[in-house]
């Protein structure tokens, strides 16, 4: 890595902080712990690069913690580190603005994998596959712009978190093709498995409600093949 990443740890485990510093450390990451969720966000929030976040915190849990920093930042990676594996909390946890959700107890190196992972794809997004700046992208009536990772219509610009301007960034490259569940969440989510396709499922939901406002954009979904990004051009 070319520089030190600041990751904040949320959770009311010592322990498992302790063991989450020495190993994230170990890896050349600069390390800060919340035990609360008040803790945590009485933290310069915008001066990390991601946070792995607890669901269950006392007094103001990991969600509501969630939902707090995505009004004022929709960039920054949130993992959910959690003892609660529920299909409804996992969906839950997406759904608000997490970017992925890793049940407790979980493995060292899968952590390292996705944090690499999550570091790498929030600084690349707003590069093209010829490695210059992707500035702005027209979808129908929309602008997608990856770099600030808005979308916008009519004046009025929504702020995306860094998987939903993945999706779209993909989708939009792929205008008006049949795209398999397995091909999305391979080139999106990196890997392919029952979970992620219910994760899958949340981003559509929520993309179908941005692009509503344009009745020229459409995801169609193909019954046992997966969807299609439509763009119809206006007579």
């Amino acid at each position: 890595m070319e520089r030190s990443y600041k990751i904040l740890i949320v959770d009311d485990e010592q322990d498992l902080c302790e063991i989450l510093q020495f190993n994230l450390e170990s890896e050349g990451f600069l390390i800060d712990i919340a035990h609360s969720g008040e803790e945590a966000l009485k933290k310069p929030l915008e001066e990390f690069d991601l946070i792995l976040l607890d669901v269950m915190l006392p007094k103001i849990d990991g969600f509501q913690v969630a939902e707090t920093i995505r009004k004022t930042n929709d960039q920054v990676p949130i993992i959910f580190l959690t003892a609660r594996s529920m299909t409804e909390d996992k969906i839950k946890g997406l759904t608000i603005g997490g970017d992925d959700y890793i049940p407790k107890p979980f493995s060292m190196e899968e952590l390292l994998l996705k944090i690499k992972i999550f570091l790498k794809r929030s600084q690349t997004l707003p590069i093209d596959p010829y490695g210059k700046p992707t500035k702005k992208i027209t979808i129908g009536q929309f602008t997608f712009q990856p770099e600030e990772l808005t979308l916008s219509i009519n004046g009025n610009a929504r702020n995306l978190t860094l998987k939903e301007a993945e999706l779209i960034k993909f989708f939009a490259g792929n205008p008006n093709k049949v795209l398999s569940r397995n091909e999305i969440l391979e080139n999106v989510w990196g890997s392919n498995d029952y979970f992620l396709g219910r994760s899958l499922d949340v981003f559509i939901s929520r993309l179908r409600k941005y692009f509503k406002a344009d009745p020229n954009v459409k995801i169609t979904n193909l019954h046992g093949i997966g969807f299609r990004f439509s763009v119809k051009k206006e007579n």
